[in-house]
């Protein structure tokens, strides 16, 4: 069965850190671009990050450039998502997804409709 498993989310404080994880299993994730989306209560899903097969790549939404990393582990098949100084607009649910759509520095980041597989989603909450 092939499914992408997030986990890592919780609640924090304003100005603190979460790192999300995403495991695929049933499928190696070497050759997706990956990416993270979240959904904040009351707002449309957005894009947040997103890294290419290789891991040469990345893009930033700009709400979150300088405060969130992203990276993969391909061994591992895994993405991950390090966010730091968290702010209350942060608070979401936050989704990873892969998509076989080529991505490289320079490119428009790919539609949410070209991801294939998603994964269920992990909350974040960042609040005093």
């Amino acid at each position: 069965q092939l499914q992408l498993v997030e986990s890592g989310g919780g609640w924090v404080q304003p100005g603190g850190s979460l790192t999300l994880s995403c495991q695929a299993s049933g499928f190696r994730m070497d050759y997706f671009t990956v990416g993270w989306f979240r959904r904040a209560p009351g707002k449309e899903r957005e894009g947040v990050s997103l890294i290419s097969a290789s891991g040469g790549s990345t893009y930033y939404t700009d709400s979150v450039k300088g405060r969130f990393t992203i990276s993969r582990d391909n061994a591992e098949n895994t993405v991950s998502l390090q966010m730091n100084s968290l702010k209350p607009e942060d608070t979401a649910v936050y989704y990873c997804a892969s998509t076989t759509l080529y991505y490289t520095d320079g490119l428009q980041p790919p539609e949410e409709s070209a991801y294939d597989y998603w994964g269920q989603g992990t909350q974040v909450t960042v609040s005093s």
